[in-house]
């Protein structure tokens, strides 16, 4: 792990589990999703944090008490990192490394990146797909045997883009899940269908109904996040995305 990162651990962490990234992104689809899980899944507790100075100089404040803006929660069957701020564009490759090698010290046995795929007349569609990537042919076929529309060609762009070279490189299955979302508009609606392909895959269990009544609640509260998130993504050539990749043979 880099000497610039460190993640604290307060807890006993479980060997063998699923490690879930909810990060600010597209629509803030990750974040949002992570934050429902948090609030639904009664045990998962914060067993780590992450302390770095390559982060803003801000804490996250809950009941009056400070925490690090990217916390990892945990019970027996995932751990699941989440960021409640930005991630400066220019750090994000040392903070992901960090988290996906303590994620393997950890034994964990797949790593999942939550995220959205945005789409321009996302107001006009009520039933969004949810599409996936592999780091691997083995994982890419088990994402098809569950059914999962798998994303086939194009660009991939932030956190979910360096988990799955990381992954691949280090041999570790992963892969990532986008639902169609809105680019710069928190949409509690994606992270509630990519909570159900989440349970597909993994076997939790999460009810999403208070997810989508309180929407209009999250969108409020997550307008100044998905406002930074914009400034962040601009910076990583988000809108590469929307290319189509050029193959030579």
């Amino acid at each position: 792990m880099s000497e610039e990162v460190k993640i604290i651990e307060k807890k006993e962490i479980p060997s063998g589990a699923v490690m879930i990234f909810g990060f600010p992104d597209v629509g803030l689809v990750g974040v949002i999703a992570a934050s429902h899980l948090i609030s639904e899944l009664n045990d998962l507790e914060e067993i780590a944090y992450m302390d770095s100075k390559l982060l803003p100089p801000l804490i996250v404040l809950h009941e009056g008490l400070p925490h690090s803006p990217i916390r990892i929660f945990g019970n027996r069957e995932i751990l699941l990192a989440v960021s409640e701020t930005a991630i400066p564009a220019n750090t994000l490759y040392t903070i992901m490394y960090a988290l996906i090698d303590w994620g393997k010290r950890k034994n964990v046995k797949m790593m999942i990146s939550l995220s959205g795929i945005p789409i321009q007349n996302r107001q006009d569609i009520e039933e969004l797909k949810v599409f996936a990537a592999a780091s691997s042919p083995e994982v890419l076929k088990m994402l098809q045997d569950k059914g999962v529309e798998i994303l086939k060609e194009g660009y991939m762009v932030g956190p979910q883009a360096i988990m799955l070279q990381r992954c691949a490189t280090l041999g570790l299955p992963a892969l990532t899940l986008l639902a169609q979302c809105f680019l710069n508009y928190p949409d509690p609606e994606a992270a509630a269908e990519i909570l159900k392909q989440l349970t597909n895959i993994v076997g939790i269990k999460v009810d999403t109904s208070k997810l989508l009544e309180k929407g209009e609640e999250i969108r409020l509260r997550a307008r100044d996040v998905m406002r930074r998130t914009q400034q962040e993504l601009s910076k990583m050539k988000k809108a590469q995305e929307y290319d189509i990749p050029l193959y030579v043979s």
